[in-house]
């Protein structure tokens, strides 16, 4: 019996494979925990579709992050913190406030995804890297400032 996998099953394949098992597999184990459907035009033509669409969605997605990074890398942050005499800060920088900061100039970007390479406790300029989506990555440029 031929059918088409929903899930990636390791012993048989990957999803979307068409794929032929003993009928009584797919009658007591892979149908009824919809692992896979019967292999017929109609299930195939649905799942192509369906295939496409998740493609664009993807597409749309990396495109508005690809966007998204060329709007914050354009953006130059500076904080002003209370430092001593030497530039040593009085506390630290921190993602949150990089996040209030954005999110106060208009970027709805979550404090978990923005990353400091180290913890900033001194005057100067800092990198930081936002992950936006798996594949894109933008690098925002930190300037802190004594009060």
């Amino acid at each position: 019996m031929k059918v088409i996998l929903n899930e990636n099953i390791e012993t048989l394949g990957h999803i979307g494979d068409v794929v032929k098992v003993a009928p009584g597999y797919a009658r007591n184990y892979l149908l009824p925990k919809k692992l896979a459907v019967v292999a017929t035009e109609g299930n195939a033509k649905a799942l192509e579709h369906t295939k496409r669409q998740m493609a664009y969605k993807k597409n749309k997605a990396l495109d508005s992050a690809k966007n998204l990074v060329a709007k914050l890398e354009a953006l130059s942050i500076i904080l002003t913190h209370k430092a001593g005499e030497e530039g040593k800060l009085f506390g630290a920088v921190t993602n949150m406030e990089i996040a209030a900061y954005l999110k106060a100039n208009g970027f709805d970007i979550d404090r978990k995804s923005i990353v400091l390479a180290d913890v900033i406790k001194h005057t100067g300029e800092f990198s930081a890297s936002v992950k936006i989506h798996p594949e894109v990555t933008a690098t925002l440029k930190i300037t802190v400032a004594a009060a």
